[in-house]
């Protein structure tokens, strides 16, 4: 039994669906890498994430007027047994660490993005802990504090000692 719920363990996933109609709708992956994609049909594709994996997606929808809505997402993939919140798209759900809509919050979280890569840092390395931060300053209309190396730093070493 042991055996069976570590290998359930190991093949624990997240699920991604991602979608591209010209000029109509489009998921993608703004940052993350995906254990595995799967390419379903011309329009659509599914990317996996292995548990504790950092991603965002980026989603917008528009008629022949324009947009007709947008969102980001920053989420964490789970492991087995941990609690999630369900998110379209994603199955079976994941941690929520960032989610915006409405295109100004959007831009700014976009450019919270950009700042990291900057600074040379992938944003799926960052501390989960900054993106909760933005996501909770971005919504209440405030300046969100700017990721630095050292703070990268000390999570680098934080995360090593909680393994």
């Amino acid at each position: 039994m042991l055996a069976n719920r570590a290998a359930h363990t190991a093949d624990m996933r997240t699920d991604v669906d991602l979608v591209w109609r010209a000029k109509r709708i489009e998921h993608r992956l703004r940052f993350g890498h995906p254990a595995a994609i799967q390419h379903l049909d011309r329009e659509r594709r599914r990317a996996s994430f292995a548990p504790g994996a950092v991603f965002a997606v980026l989603r917008w929808t528009g008629n022949t007027y324009g947009t007709t809505s947008s969102r980001i997402d920053i989420l964490r993939a789970v492991g087995h047994g941990e609690g999630f919140t369900t998110v379209p798209l994603v199955a079976p759900g994941a941690a929520v660490l960032l989610s915006l809509t409405a295109w100004p919050k959007i831009e700014r979280a976009l450019q919270a993005i950009d700042a990291v890569e900057a600074l040379g840092i992938d944003p799926a390395d960052v501390a989960p802990d900054h993106w909760l931060h933005i996501h909770n300053r971005l919504s209440v209309g405030e300046t969100p504090r700017r990721y630095t190396p050292g703070r990268h730093q000390a999570w680098l070493k934080r995360r090593k000692i909680a393994l």
